[in-house]
């Protein structure tokens, strides 16, 4: 690999975490100001926040003529929020779970997970008529999560007061939150273009460096988010982050890329990846389900099945 293409994959990642610590806060700061609970603020402004890194690279490179790269990114970043992400939280430190917060929106991710499968096993693509529902009922899912939160009076958490910058109003978090949009951007296009090179000069599928290069990188402010939130032991927000985010990845980011640019799904992903991610995803529903906390055991078992994903993704 010469240097400059581990500049560009570098730089990339550096500009997408910067850009996703910046919309971060402009955004926990504008949900401080609009007075917005701590679970709706991780399932929508936080999760969709630090989700702008995947949203503007599968974007990109859509445009840019890779499609492996933008879809990969989607369901590689899905795969690390739930088997990376989670359990590297649990591991430092363990998450409380309330089964009742979250019955809802691990439903809706269940739904968002299956039509994704399906599209992808029984289209091969994701069209943009398929990309226009995921939109829809992207919507529907923001405001059933609005209806069943509005009469909830919960105070804002340390998480969002501390993210945000003391005094912070309105405006300055949305320049904060914009100024954090634009380095997404060029963190996204440093990145895609680091992949791109390094797929053609390593005979490596594009698909696969987008569910591993691109998925990872574009996950880094999930991942700082969540463990910070668990750290401060508001994992209330890190789980909603990370689901809030799953779901936006799944329904918002291949919805607006497939209306931006019809995308082709490869046959690896078909046969392999779309099912890790289903069985992903089942887990971590299954485990809101049935236990009170994620704690340090579940967490490195989480951390071993993604590092076996990686090992069998690796020898397809």
């Amino acid at each position: 690999m010469d240097s400059h293409m581990l500049l560009l994959l570098l730089g990339g990642a550096a500009l997408l975490a910067l850009g996703g610590e910046l919309l971060v806060r402009g955004s926990a700061a504008l949900a401080a100001r609009l007075g917005v609970s701590p679970l709706l603020a991780g399932l929508t402004i936080v999760a969709f926040g630090t989700s702008a890194p995947e949203l503007v690279t599968s974007v990109i490179a859509a445009l840019a003529g890779s499609p492996d790269i933008a879809i990969g990114n989607v369901v590689g970043s899905n795969i690390a929020n739930i088997l990376l992400i989670v359990g590297a939280t649990a591991v430092l430190m363990p998450i409380a779970v309330d089964r009742r917060a979250y019955r809802r929106d691990a439903f809706m991710l269940v739904v968002a997970t299956g039509a994704t499968v399906a599209v992808m096993v029984t289209l091969g693509q994701v069209n943009r008529i398929v990309g226009a529902g995921f939109l829809v009922l992207l919507a529907v899912h923001i405001l059933w999560a609005y209806a069943g939160e509005r009469r909830r009076t919960v105070a804002v958490s340390e998480v969002q007061e501390e993210a945000a910058a003391p005094g912070l109003r309105v405006v300055p978090a949305l320049l904060l939150a914009l100024l954090g949009a634009a380095a997404t951007v060029g963190g996204a296009r440093l990145l895609v273009d680091g992949a791109i090179a390094l797929a053609r000069e390593f005979g490596m599928s594009e698909a696969v460096i987008g569910l591993t290069i691109v998925a990872v990188g574009t996950s880094l402010p999930e991942l700082v988010t969540s463990i910070v939130a668990a750290i401060r032991k508001h994992s209330e927000m890190a789980l909603g982050n990370v689901i809030g985010s799953s779901l936006f990845n799944l329904l918002g980011i291949l919805g607006v890329t497939a209306l931006v640019q019809p995308l082709s799904v490869p046959a690896s992903m078909i046969r392999f990846d779309g099912w890790a991610l289903a069985v992903a995803t089942l887990a971590l529903v299954g485990l809101l389900l049935i236990v009170r906390r994620i704690g340090r055991k579940i967490g490195l078992a989480m951390l071993a099945g993604y590092a076996s994903y990686i090992v069998l993704l690796s020898q397809i």
